[in-house]
């Protein structure tokens, strides 16, 4: 039966968490949630905060990862992020702020920067 979907999300997060970390990212939060979106991974690079979605597929039959940040999800993602730095009282216009996107595919990763 396998695990469900949330528990390998969770582990994907996990995984590019990790891949962030080495790349000099300081993770503040995952999973952060609001009525109309999640967003997986908040970090700091540098001076820039950026909101990072996690897509994961076991193979490419149902497309590749990547593809499935369309721009419903990214206007939704974008929404949570003016709620995150409210909630942090931080101001959008003071705010670099960075949107990436990290595909995983089988075992390789895939780190888009500035995907939107």
């Amino acid at each position: 039966m396998g695990m469900n979907k949330r528990s390998v999300g969770g582990e994907k997060e996990r995984i590019a968490g990790r891949y962030l970390e080495q790349k000099g990212f300081r993770i503040l939060e995952f999973n952060y949630r609001t009525r109309m979106a999640e967003i997986d991974i908040v970090a700091r690079d540098g001076d820039s905060l950026v909101f990072v979605e996690v897509k994961y597929r076991k193979d490419i039959s149902d497309g590749h990862p990547l593809e499935a940040v369309n721009a419903r999800k990214q206007r939704r993602i974008r929404m949570a992020a003016l709620y995150y730095l409210e909630d942090h009282d931080l101001s959008p216009d003071l705010t670099a702020v960075r949107f990436d996107v990290i595909g995983i595919l089988g075992d390789e990763i895939t780190h888009i920067v500035s995907a939107f």
